[in-house]
């Protein structure tokens, strides 16, 4: 498949299964899945391209269990991913850029229109997503102490890290 029908469809993917469904004329189940054939019918494509867009999505946004696909996490809409909680490495990562960071010192990193604040296990992959909206600032978060104070951690399918709030006292740059 082209590489920008690719991009086009797995960004159309996103915003179906993250954001507004209803554009495609799909409902989620309480969990954020829908039926493969319902997406493939309400997004035009087919399997094999569905698949292609899965297995070359760098960030593996999307996970598919039987007949069943959704967003692996960054939703707006309510769903419940139903995550276990986990206990996070020492430190995690968030990638922002400058505009925003006088912000996150003062208030810590807030989840704003997703569920959950997203971070990184990596350097380079805060960096990545950092750089989405230009020259990328990375925050080191202490991960190993916001848990043993208390706050609760849950790991997605493609391994981001989501908490509820950051503090602004466990925050690094």
């Amino acid at each position: 498949m082209q590489h920008e029908r690719l991009v086009r469809l797995s960004k159309r993917m996103s915003r179906v299964l993250r954001h507004d469904p209803a554009s495609a004329g799909l409902q989620l189940d309480p969990a954020g899945w829908v039926a493969v054939d319902d997406l493939l019918a309400a997004l035009h494509m087919s399997h094999e391209e569905l698949l292609e867009v899965v297995a070359g999505n760098d960030k593996q946004r999307f996970a598919i269990e039987g007949d069943l696909i959704r967003a692996n996490q960054g939703h707006s809409v309510t769903v419940d991913l139903d995550l276990p909680v986990a206990v996070p490495p020492v430190v995690l990562f968030h990638g922002t850029v400058a505009k925003f960071l006088d912000a996150i010192l003062a208030d810590g990193l807030r989840p704003m229109s997703r569920h959950d604040v997203h971070l990184s296990p990596t350097r380079e992959t805060a960096e990545r997503v950092g750089a989405r909206r230009g020259k990328p600032v990375i925050l080191t978060v202490d991960a190993s102490l916001m848990h043993q104070d208390g706050h609760e951690f849950r790991v997605s399918a493609n391994g981001v890290w989501l908490t509820s709030h950051v503090p602004a006292q466990y925050l690094a740059r």
